[in-house]
């Protein structure tokens, strides 16, 4: 969990010993100290009185020795104050659990494509780690599959139906809820949830609102439901991603006209997101990618799927029919959202592929790239060899006095 003046970090260690985090402005200056003296191999310490937007070397260790760190490697970067427009950059990956060569080339192309390029956040879309979420599958396929990043940057993960095997959301137990913490008092911006399940956080201009669609009560009136109704009522920042593991519409490996999960968070979160001016939504669960156009209103079946809920019909793309625009510069209600799956960053599993919302769906192991300076929101689908097979742009701003209802389809 990080947040624009605070951070957790935490590591495990084979014998029990306390707990010590040294921090500064440069390896070999790590003059701040923040320390827990319980003995425990589960190590978790809190930093605070950071400042915003700024890049820290830190150091693990005891109150005797640094186990590791104090090098130009281990360091990150506090997320801005809230409301601030600065580049972000972050990395999607869905159903990313596999432990093997389908993840690490996954894993290996987007490196490769980031370079020397700070990752601000990574979101991981549930199904972590297969095939039940349990400590040593963790290990296998997220600690020991992306340590250089995880050492730098700040995950955010939300529970797939794998995870959900060995953890339980009504209890917070199990080891996902051991491993991760999460913001379920508003630490890192927006409304407490009161729980780990589902959560929101600012990161600059960005909000950012993680849901539980497995276990967790998906009815309109239920409890994270109405959290998310409030907790997006209560936001003023130009950009909102949500993100969680069913998605509210595929027909790749699972379809959303069938599935009990897809289809109540369509029916139920989708309409709350939308009034609220969601611009973005991410999950995972179908082994596939998926893109929607830029759309609002379709809560039924594929069926029901008409040209009139697309508010733009084109391929969002600068270079194509142009980006997705957007005339507010902060949540505004039914102004259109693009839904992405992508849930192929471990497996891919085929399907139909033939959504009506979807302007494009590939059968392609890969991952998501978001890049977010001020008025523009550009994703990109990157494939396990590096290639880009989708990219999308979504401008506010651009379209002053345009009407908010205005529907384009081409």
């Amino acid at each position: 969990m990080g947040a624009p003046t605070r951070i957790e970090i935490r590591w495990r260690t084979g014998a029990a010993t306390n707990s010590y985090v040294r921090y500064g402005g440069a390896p070999g200056q790590l003059s701040s100290v923040a320390a827990d003296q319980t003995s425990t191999t589960e190590h978790h310490v809190t930093l605070t009185g950071l400042l915003p937007a700024t890049r820290y070397y830190y150091a693990v260790g005891t109150s005797t020795a640094n186990l590791i760190g104090d090098d130009v490697n281990h360091f990150f970067m506090t997320s801005p104050a809230s409301g601030t427009a600065q580049p972000i950059r972050v990395w999607v990956i869905g159903d990313s659990g596999t432990a093997d060569a389908n993840a690490r080339a996954v894993r290996n192309a987007y490196y490769n494509a980031t370079g020397s390029r700070y990752t601000n956040l990574m979101l991981m879309l549930g199904d972590n780690a297969y095939t039940s979420g349990t400590d040593s599958e963790y290990q296998a396929a997220v600690f020991d599959m992306y340590p250089t990043l995880l050492r730098q940057t700040v995950v955010w993960p939300t529970l797939g139906n794998h995870d959900g095997l060995s953890a339980d959301s009504g209890t917070q137990t199990g080891p996902y809820y051991d491993m991760f913490t999460l913001p379920k008092a508003g630490e890192a911006g927006g409304l407490p949830s009161g729980t780990e399940a589902y959560y929101s956080f600012d990161h600059g201009n960005m909000h950012l609102v993680c849901l539980e669609s497995f276990e967790t009560e998906r009815s309109a009136g239920g409890a994270m439901l109405t959290w998310l109704r409030a907790d997006l009522a209560a936001t003023t920042q130009r950009w909102v991603v949500a993100f969680w593991h069913h998605p509210p519409y595929s027909k790749g490996s699972h379809d959303s006209d069938v599935d009990v999960e897809m289809r109540e968070m369509r029916q139920n979160a989708l309409p709350i997101l939308e009034d609220y001016g969601v611009d973005l939504v991410l999950t995972g669960h179908s082994h596939s990618y998926e893109r929607s156009f830029l759309i609002d209103g379709h809560y039924g079946t594929s069926a029901t799927f008409t040209n009139t809920m697309k508010v733009d019909g084109g391929d969002g793309r600068m270079n194509g029919t142009g980006a997705y625009a957007k005339g507010p510069l902060g949540p505004w209600p039914h102004a259109g959202a693009v839904y992405a799956v992508a849930g192929s960053s471990g497996q891919i599993a085929g399907g139909a592929l033939n959504h009506r919302a979807m302007y494009i769906s590939l059968n392609v192991l890969g991952s998501m790239v978001l890049e977010v300076a001020g008025n523009r929101l550009d994703a990109t689908f990157l494939d396990a060899t590096g290639a880009i097979r989708d990219y999308f742009t979504i401008s506010k701003g651009v379209a002053p006095g345009r009407p908010t209802n205005l529907r384009i389809v081409r």
